[in-house]
């Protein structure tokens, strides 16, 4: 593989995430993958990132939409549950927040230097529904 710097790329260049065949990386965690050396998950981001997704397990429905739409993988998911997110390479995109069709989310963007106690204690509350009457 050919090493660029990030101004070197031309249009429609190709940035494999993996080295070798990549046919079984859903069964494989992503600490044990072979990445290659142009993939974010061998970079940290954290430290530009102004805004980071927090998650409130109680509104979350584990539909994994947060997981499939994440463009650099943060979303940690173990057998089908979310269990958190990846700080060293989530970049504060907030697509997982877009997709999350809970109400209130269960992914919130609070600034990088909100306190996690704080950010929760923020969060909006399930409105009650009224039961009918017949």
């Amino acid at each position: 593989m050919v090493e660029n710097g990030w101004d070197t790329f031309e249009i429609g260049t190709i940035l494999r995430p993996f080295e070798g065949p990549a046919s079984d990386v859903a069964n494989i965690l992503p600490e044990d993958r072979s990445y290659t050396k142009s993939n974010s998950f061998s970079v940290s981001v954290a430290d530009w990132r102004i805004e980071k997704p927090l998650f409130n397990k109680e509104h979350c429905i584990d539909c994994q939409f947060c997981w499939i739409y994440c463009p650099d993988m943060s979303i940690i998911s173990r057998d089908k549950k979310m269990i958190g997110i990846d700080y060293d390479h989530c970049k504060g995109c907030g697509i997982c927040v877009e997709v999350c069709p809970t109400t209130p989310k269960s992914l919130l963007m609070f600034p990088e230097q909100k306190d996690e106690e704080a950010a929760l204690s923020e969060w909006p509350k399930k409105e009650k529904k009224e039961a009918k009457e017949n």
